[in-house]
């Protein structure tokens, strides 16, 4: 086998990529990614240099790990920005470094695509091994791979990579008949709550709908767009994602994109981004025209959460952050990456930081699951919180 990197994703055939992703992670497939580069989101002027990792067997491309170089490290949502300076002090330069990633999305997966006639162990060995001597042989600082699942996780840290854990709030549903039978296993303050929000949303003449990314009308794209850059604005962030890089990912995704659509007298006034696979919702973007109280919470949780009944998926994962969620049936959850430096010296200093974060962070999960708005019968376990 032999292992190669690719500047373009276009260069690679999008059916020999997506023929590694047989369950349809939306964040790995060809479109999605490929829109990012080709509408310029992911670039080397944006800090996200594409540097893919692929393993060939003859001409035939068997695994692959979507990979940047990057020149900062926003977007990422594993924090490092304290790692850059430390190791800037150390005497090196932070960046470039290799990082193997979604672009600006927090959403947990494989990191390492497959064909499922390919041994996945070997291929996941080689290219955690391949990212490693890139960095070593390119003078970059580390090697990093952000929302491993638990299963790439174990396989990066058997093969030399540190472990760091984070926490989200998802929602789970054990198989829940309706959003009644949801708010039931509740306790009857934060049952009471969720019902007042959505009432002030439902009187105030809000009505939604549904769209998935090949449904959506051009003014639609327009609406949605809007609403994405209204919000990174108002918090002082760059939206790099334009209108036609959402509409070729809709395109390419089709009932993988989720549009939730909040409308007065038929005008769009709100919505949320969301995309799917065949078990989980990701919800990704949110903005408004209007402030209405509670139409946050409705566009990116309860709808979600609807669909999610109505779909038969068994997690919801809203984004990063934000224990506001919990009140709302989100329950902690532990999140992994994994990081590489060829310094021993520095590599021996992070370790030695994340056993102990590790700790904490479970912790933190473990008191605010013990705090949620379950009963007490329907509390559930910090969610998977073991070592990889």
């Amino acid at each position: 086998m032999e292992l190669t990197t690719a500047s373009r994703l276009s260069d690679i055939p999008a059916d020999a990529w997506d023929a590694l992703n047989p369950d349809e992670y939306p964040f790995l497939r060809h479109g999605f990614l490929d829109a990012l580069e080709r509408h310029g989101a992911v670039t080397a002027r944006t800090g996200w240099q594409p540097h893919h990792l692929l393993l060939h067997d003859d001409d035939t491309l068997v695994a692959a790990v979507p990979a940047y170089l990057k020149s900062h490290s926003w977007g990422e949502f594993v924090f490092d920005f304290a790692w850059a300076d430390a190791y800037e002090r150390y005497g090196g330069a932070y960046y470039p470094k290799l990082v193997g990633a979604i672009p600006l999305t927090p959403a947990t997966g494989p990191r390492v695509l497959a064909r499922p006639t390919t041994d996945r162990g070997d291929a996941v060995d080689r290219l955690a091994s391949g990212a490693r001597q890139r960095a070593s042989e390119n003078g970059l600082s580390s090697a990093h791979w952000l929302f491993p699942n638990p299963d790439d996780a174990a396989a990066l840290a058997a093969a030399g990579y540190s472990i760091r854990h984070g926490c989200q709030f998802h929602w789970f549903n054990p198989g829940y008949q309706d959003f009644d039978d949801f708010l039931a296993r509740l306790t009857a303050k934060k049952r009471k709550n969720i019902r007042r929000e959505r009432r002030n949303v439902a009187q105030a003449g809000i009505r939604f709908r549904i769209v998935h990314g090949d449904e959506a009308e051009p003014a639609l794209w327009d609406a949605m767009h809007r609403f994405y850059r209204t919000t990174f604005e108002l918090h002082g962030n760059l939206p790099l994602i334009s209108r036609d890089c959402f509409a070729a990912m809709g395109e390419a995704l089709a009932w993988r994109m989720v549009l939730i659509v909040a409308e007065r007298d038929g005008t769009p006034i709100a919505g949320a981004i969301c995309f799917r696979d065949r078990q989980r919702l990701y919800g990704r973007y949110w903005g408004c025209d209007t402030e209405i109280d509670g139409l946050h919470f409705e566009a990116c949780y309860y709808q979600g959460i609807e669909y999610c009944i109505h779909h038969g998926l068994q997690c919801f994962e809203p984004g990063a952050q934000g224990e506001h969620k919990i009140a709302r049936g989100f329950v902690p959850t532990i999140t992994r990456s994994a990081h590489y430096f060829p310094d021993a010296g520095f590599q021996r200093a992070v370790s030695d930081f994340l056993a102990r974060e590790r700790r904490a962070v479970y912790e933190y999960a473990q008191r605010l699951t013990m705090e949620g708005p379950y009963r007490t019968e329907h509390e559930p376990a910090v969610v998977d919180g073991r070592e990889p």
